[in-house]
């Protein structure tokens, strides 16, 4: 059996520097600590500036499913998976609904969490604790996805066997499959503890920055190396034009909505992950926030494009794999396999996905940590915690969250395929686009009441995680219509939130009346 990545000591020393850089990173943002506040924790003082900015976002936008999932799909969908491009794109579209004046709120009210606004518009105590314990179950599943995707990219690289498009199934391999699993967990993990626990959202901006990079080159390269290896994106629609003619095919009607659905799913919902609303508030000052969010509209054109073209490249190529996730290790394979200058690039392009898989996993875990500490102990538990209190303990919470989710993903090795568990991953998407009234509209609707803001986050929660844990019992509702049922979840949300004020406003005049 031959292992899919053959890595030799240079490649080993240069992923070994690679993360002990962030360690070192780690170290410097502790130095750069000025006050030992949440503030200074969790938003790094007073704020990073456009070119850490920019790359934060980017490195927390832009995960290892892009690398290994987007290819997947695109060798499986073909250009229907071009949807891809339209909803990373309308993540910017939305954030420009609402990030500007979030900023500039957050900057006046000194904001931390994103229920901090929420507090500070509709002075509701249940509109908070619902939308906190909604991110927090939404950030929690993305980092044990994120978690297991760490442990698999290991798994895959490490035991992936081109030949037969799959692990090998021998109890010999299957033991060192399972280990390079755990040893990919726990080692990336550690790492990633120790430089934020150490430097905070300092240390998490300023590796997000290098992972940022390191993933940008890493997509460039894998483009690169696959056209010079296997092709152009022309030649292989010409080939799929002869042999897999649906892959080229635009999308039907149906299919036209799912596209519609997926861009509203992922566009409202991923500008509304905690840990990106945290970066809005970071940004030291309104021209940053606002030039990082131009850059960013353009990088669906050099990932999510560039992953598309890569997969469908692969499809023109007949790989026997056993998972379309399986597309890109046999491609790195090939390619290492081909010259020693393939063999050095895809290096780097294994440490961008290092990189992808961190840079999404620090984030999401900083923001599980304040708001658990800010949101529920500060308010429910121990109010008159001192700041430095909180910021200790904000330490200690991500310590026991990132061990729990470790330990989980250890335990879930083996019902990784499960669709329980996929349907907890997803679920995130779902949840998240119920906040959308409250922090869109809210900002720009001075009159719209808490009680219509929390009864439609109430209604829309039931409608999107009812129909979407029906397909636990066999009724797929977005299989029949096509339309996600988040979509479902916030078209109700919003009939609550309107009809309440319309009847509201009813009631009204008819007392003035009498």
């Amino acid at each position: 059996m031959m292992a899919a990545l053959p890595f030799g000591p240079g490649a080993l020393t240069f992923i070994g520097l690679y993360l002990l850089s962030l360690l070192y990173l780690g170290w410097r943002g502790r130095q750069a600590q000025q006050e030992n506040t949440l503030k200074d924790f969790y938003l790094a003082g007073s704020g990073i500036g456009f070119a850490v900015l920019v790359f934060t976002l980017y490195a927390t936008q832009y995960s290892g499913n892009t690398l290994f999932g987007f290819t997947g799909n695109a060798h499986k969908n073909g250009f229907g998976w071009l949807v891809s491009v339209h909803f990373m794109t309308a993540i910017i579209v939305c954030y420009l609904l609402f990030a500007p004046w979030l900023h500039r709120l957050a900057k006046k009210h000194s904001f931390i969490t994103p229920a901090d606004y929420l507090t500070h518009r509709f002075s509701s105590t249940p509109i908070s604790a619902l939308a906190s314990v909604v991110m927090i179950v939404a950030a929690a599943n993305y980092l044990l996805a994120q978690l297991i995707a760490m442990g698999t990219a290991v798994e895959v690289l490490l035991v992936f066997d081109v030949a037969q498009g799959t692990i090998p199934d021998d109890a010999a391999t299957r033991h060192t499959a399972h280990m390079a699993f755990i040893i990919g967990v726990v080692l990336l993990t550690i790492i990633m503890l120790a430089y934020e626990t150490l430097g905070g959202f300092r240390a998490v901006a300023w590796t997000d920055a290098i992972q940022g990079v390191i993933l940008v080159v890493g997509f460039l390269v894998l483009l690169g190396l696959v056209i010079n290896r296997l092709g152009s994106p022309g030649d292989a629609v010409a080939m799929l034009a002869k042999s897999k003619e649906k892959l080229i095919q635009p999308p039907d009607t149906k299919g036209a909505w799912t596209w519609l659905s997926w861009i509203l799913v992922v566009g409202i919902g991923g500008a509304l992950y905690p840990q990106a609303i945290q970066r809005i508030y970071a940004a030291n000052s309104s021209n940053s926030l606002r030039k990082s969010l131009a850059v960013m509209a353009f990088m669906p054109l050099f990932t999510t494009l560039f992953a598309l073209l890569v997969g469908v490249i692969g499809a023109a190529q007949q790989y026997d794999l056993a998972k379309d996730t399986y597309l890109l290790p046999a491609i790195m394979r090939d390619i290492m396999a081909s010259s020693l200058a393939g063999y050095c690039l895809v290096v780097v392009l294994v440490a961008a996905i290092m990189a992808a898989l961190m840079s999404t996993a620090d984030s999401v875990l900083l923001i599980i940590s304040a708001m658990i500490t800010k949101d529920l102990y500060s308010r429910f538990v121990n109010p008159d915690a001192s700041e430095a209190q909180l910021t200790r303990l904000g330490k200690w919470i991500s310590l026991a969250v990132v061990v729990l989710m470790a330990g989980l993903a250890v335990g879930l090795y083996h019902f990784r395929d499960n669709n329980i568990l996929i349907t907890l991953m997803k679920l995130k998407f779902e949840m998240l686009l119920q906040l959308a009234p409250g922090f869109i509209l809210g900002l720009h609707w001075k009159n719209l009441p808490s009680r219509a803001v929390f009864a439609g986050m109430c209604v829309g929660l039931l409608v999107a995680v009812g129909l979407y844990l029906g397909r636990l019992g066999g009724f797929n509702f977005y299989s029949q219509t096509g339309v996600h049922e988040g979509v479902w979840g916030l078209l109700a949300n919003l009939v609550v939130v309107i009809g309440f004020i319309l009847l509201t406003t009813e009631t009204q005049r008819a007392q003035r009346s009498n």
